[in-house]
């Protein structure tokens, strides 16, 4: 508009919102100065006097009336030939006093934090989730645990047992911390909102070894991710068994998955490198090493490599559950 009223004072009004694509009633309107608004609310004349609202708040909150909603008010006076103001008048007046609510005692949901983790090593952050592997016959289940790094994808320990239990999963972690070497305030331990991880023998640990515990909000299944996908891994793995006959069939099958998903997975999420080599800081290695396999390669036959030197995969630098925001109270690990 600026340019438009400098324009305006050598070719005219109209030919310059012509020239600029500009409707003149725009321009018009942005010269206009705006009209003062009224700071205050003008007083309906059909509102109550003071008086009037005074005398009706004191007839509410008279003990004659003090529990009766403003409808039995209403019909009340009614019945007894007065009339002071209507149902929604009477509500009016309480809610401004703050004396209108829910009279019934219902339950409300509490309002859940969503967990931000950021995880820029190995033993910053661990996830762990407990799932169901299918037994011999129909409703029997053998409960599987398993304590995943977010970083590294490495499977820090894991547990199979006939049952969900508190007792267990502090074991579980108390090996997992001892076998790591985790200082105290060092790891965060992410999980859901199951028994186990929310009990009070596993709060317990977390407070005796300084561990940091999170949990996923209710119902929202991305605040997990990284233990879903590593199930998902686990049950799709060809050869996988619909059901296992015994649970040390069960367990023979779990440890030579788990060696294979630590030592031999190439992992898509960590560019193609092994989850171990990953946790235990050997990725530079290798990643050298493929690097040196494909210069020779490109070196050997350049016509081959027609988009100039071959690119590796990149290995993600920072793994994080609900990318934290600058703006939100973030528990971070231990760099």
């Amino acid at each position: 508009m600026k340019t438009l009223e400098e324009l305006r004072l050598v070719a005219g009004a109209a030919r310059s919102c012509n020239a600029l694509a500009v409707p003149r009633a725009s321009y018009y309107r942005w010269r206009r100065p705006a009209a003062p608004r009224a700071t205050e609310r003008r007083r309906p004349p059909r509102a109550l006097a003071p008086s009037e609202q005074q005398q009706m708040l004191a007839l509410l909150d008279s003990p004659r009336f003090i529990d009766a909603a403003p409808r039995e008010v209403y019909a009340t006076l009614l019945d007894e030939g007065a009339y002071l103001c209507s149902p929604r008048t009477m509500y009016r007046l309480l809610a401004q006093r703050g004396e209108v609510r829910e009279r019934r005692d219902q339950l409300r949901h509490p309002q859940y934090q969503k967990p931000e983790l950021l995880a820029t090593g190995p033993n910053q952050v661990w996830s762990w989730d407990i799932t169901k592997l299918l037994g011999p016959q129909k409703w029997t289940y053998f409960y599987l645990y398993v304590l995943l790094d977010i970083f590294s994808r490495y499977v820090v320990g894991w547990l199979l047992a006939h049952r969900e239990s508190a007792v267990l999963a502090r074991q579980l972690l108390e090996a997992s911390l001892a076998k790591e070497g985790v200082a105290p305030g060092q790891v965060i331990v992410h999980s859901d909102r199951g028994g186990p991880m929310t009990s009070k023998t596993v709060a317990q640990l977390y407070a005796d070894l300084g561990v940091i515990q999170s949990l996923s909000r209710p119902h929202v299944s991305n605040d997990n991710p990284y233990s879903e996908a590593h199930f998902k891994t686990l049950k799709y793995r060809p050869g996988f068994p619909e059901r296992f006959g015994s649970i040390q069939d069960a367990r023979a099958r779990c440890r030579d998955f788990f060696a294979w998903y630590n030592l031999e997975h190439r992992h898509s999420g960590i560019g193609l490198i092994t989850p171990h080599a990953l946790h235990r800081g050997h990725h530079h290695e290798i990643l050298a090493a493929r690097r040196a396999v494909l210069d020779t390669a490109r070196d050997r036959h350049p016509d081959r490599f027609v988009l100039g030197r071959p690119r590796l995969p990149v290995v993600p630098t920072a793994a994080w559950i609900n990318p934290p925001t600058p703006t939100t109270q973030t528990v971070l690990a231990a760099q």
